[in-house]
């Protein structure tokens, strides 16, 4: 199972992603916006592993900081080869490539760390829908781009996802 440290969306980014994820599934499209749970909501994942010890989880709480970052939503990107994912790139930027640094370096000697999540390799983005079949890329690609604007917005805070237990809870506030 994954565990992960995520970068959560102002209202405004969280809207105008869940306006995205309808679109799709309007049009009988993979969205994330099927996915019932309270905790399904748009993010940035910043670190994966198979498990988060609480010292390193402290350490999270300690050094990341609570001033929310700009973040810009730019043009859609396309992840895999069999099942694909569709994204919204996340425009990078020096806080956000810094604070993704700095979970990395906080969780890198934990168990199950994927080489995506190095900094340098990592890519930010914002998942619109996963396991799109190939032959319906075309038509979700279509959906996404008539309202493929760039919409700008600040993060909220960074949230705890554990996929096995399937709760989520939130390691930084934002100070707004």
């Amino acid at each position: 199972m994954v565990q992960s440290v995520e970068l959560l969306l102002s209202e405004e980014l969280d809207v105008a992603v869940r306006a995205e994820w309808r679109r799709l599934t309007a049009a009988h499209l993979p969205s994330q916006g099927v996915i019932a749970a309270e905790s399904n909501r748009p993010h940035v994942t910043l670190g994966v592993a198979t498990a988060i010890p609480d010292a390193v989880e402290d350490a999270l709480a300690r050094d990341l900081p609570s001033t929310p970052l700009p973040v810009r939503l730019g043009g859609v990107v396309v992840f895999g080869s069999r099942r694909l994912t569709l994204a919204r790139l996340v425009v990078p930027t020096i806080e956000l490539l810094t604070l993704q640094r700095i979970v990395y370096e906080i969780i890198a000697d934990c168990p199950g760390v994927p080489a995506h999540i190095v900094p340098g390799e990592w890519t930010p983005h914002v998942t619109l829908a996963r396991r799109i079949p190939a032959p319906e890329l075309g038509a979700a690609v279509s959906v996404t781009r008539a309202a493929a604007r760039d919409v700008t917005g600040l993060s909220d805070g960074v949230r705890r996802w554990d996929s096995e237990h399937k709760r989520e809870w939130r390691v930084v506030r934002s100070s707004r």
